[in-house]
Order: C-alpha cells, then structure tokens, then sequence
C-alpha cells in the first residue's frame, strides 16, 4: 500500500451543504439563515466573546494585571529546621538534597532560609543564602559556599 492508495472509510466524508441554490435542493430562499436580523445580513453575527450586553467574560476577569517579569528565578526554597536530617559535617548540596527527596525541582536552584534551629556543623554549597540563616550555620560551626 503507497500513500495514493489511502482513501478514508466509505461513507466518513460528506460533501458540504451548498445552500441558496433554488427551493428544490430544500436549503433556497433564505439558505438556512432564518428571516431577517443580525444573522440574516453579510458579514453578521456578534464577536466570539459577546454575550448579549453582559460585560464579557474576559473583561470580567482581574488576571492579567502588572508587570511579570520574563526572567524571574525560582528557587527550591529549605529551611534550617529540614537539614536536621543530615549528620554533623556532612556535605549538603543540591544533589544531595535531591536524594533526600526535600527539592521539588533539581533544575531550579536552591536558596536556604532560616525558620528553626541548626546545631550540626555542615558545609553548604547552594545558590543562595539569606542572611539569617548564614548568621545561624556559621554559629554552629557550619560553612556555606555559593554556587553561581
């Protein structure tokens, strides 16, 4: 079988209605567009989103509002109190928080926060660090390096 030889199933395709062709062919006179009004006339009928003087639907709706930004970064978000899971001077970086299943996304990067305790000494290597919680690891004896 070639692909000239492909023709669909008998019966699947029916040719089109062609109206306004004289009252025998049963669809004459007014063609199937009833008498008179908006869709009787060329070029007729409301816009797709009309509805019938209500305010549309889409203007209804409060998204689309504000600047987003194109380039925005978001971060796989852990606090201090999800690496208490880990061992004193143990290394934790995203591999290694992807193993212990506390990412949601291994591509985005990761930034740790500072809710809660620390008291093992670990070594960091992550994207971000706020402030208090570098305040807090180093206390403990901790390291954190960036990763760019």
């Amino acid at each position: 079988m070639k692909l000239h030889d492909l023709k669909p199933n008998a019966g699947k395709q029916k040719s089109r209605t062609r109206v306004g062709r004289g009252i025998s062919a049963g669809k004459g006179k007014t063609a199937g567009r009833g008498q008179k009004g908006q869709g009787a006339r060329a070029g007729g009928g409301m816009g797709l989103y009309h509805q019938g003087g209500n305010l549309p639907f889409f203007r209804r709706l409060p998204f689309k509002r504000g600047f987003n930004p194109p380039n925005r970064v978001v971060y796989n978000e852990i606090n201090l109190d999800q690496l208490e899971a880990f061992a004193a001077d143990s290394e934790v970086s995203p591999e290694t928080l992807d193993e212990a299943r506390l990412l949601r996304d291994i591509k985005k990067p990761v930034v740790v926060l500072g809710r809660g305790e620390i008291k093992a000494a670990l070594k960091l290597r992550v994207h971000r660090v706020s402030k208090g919680a570098r305040e807090k690891i180093e206390a403990a004896g901790g390291s954190v390096e960036l990763i760019k």
